[in-house]
């Protein structure tokens, strides 16, 4: 790479990481372009971006940004994971990570907090924000559901009795 690409790549790099909610380190310990290849796609289908990069133009495009601190986390090769919502990245890595032993989570960040592995799965265990919406969204049906049935169940009673009464005349 020339120095003109290497400018590019750290431009672009900054400017991702100015948009997303979440970074996660992993290291890569001898993925086949394969395994590289279905992580990126899971990444995808997430909302997530999977790229490797070399360290040193990783750690000037970190300069600037809320994800600072994780230039530490930088020795190796690794990968960052990125994405907008706070837990679909961090998911999707621990997940394969999981599955496949050549790939090692070694911390992240969300904002200016620093997260060490265990803080990356455990963010990967939260509900995604899709989920919570969805959540959110069934509470606030419930009460009108609930609503619903109880005006309806003193009718579906009354209709009830006239049918016994009916039945009884006519037997």
């Amino acid at each position: 790479m020339d120095r003109n690409q290497k400018a590019e790549v750290v431009s672009a790099l900054n400017a991702e990481l100015a948009e997303v909610g979440v970074v996660v380190v992993t290291r890569n310990l001898g993925m086949t372009v394969a395994q590289s290849t279905v992580l990126r796609q899971k990444m995808r289908d997430a909302g997530a971006s999977y790229k490797v990069t070399k360290n040193r133009l990783a750690r000037i495009a970190l300069d600037g940004t809320a994800y600072g601190s994780i230039s530490d986390l930088l020795t190796g090769p690794v990968g960052l994971a990125t994405s907008a919502d706070p837990v679909a990245a961090a998911k999707v890595a621990v997940e394969f990570a999981k599955t496949n032993d050549k790939l090692e989570i070694v911390g992240g960040a969300m904002g200016e907090v620093l997260l060490d592995a265990e803080g990356v799965k455990a963010l990967a265990s939260m509900p995604s924000l899709d989920e919570l919406r969805a959540k959110l969204i069934g509470l606030i049906v419930a009460p009108a559901t609930k609503l619903a049935t109880v005006t309806q169940a003193p009718a579906a009673q009354l209709a009830r009795v006239f049918n016994a009464y009916a039945e009884k005349e006519a037997a």
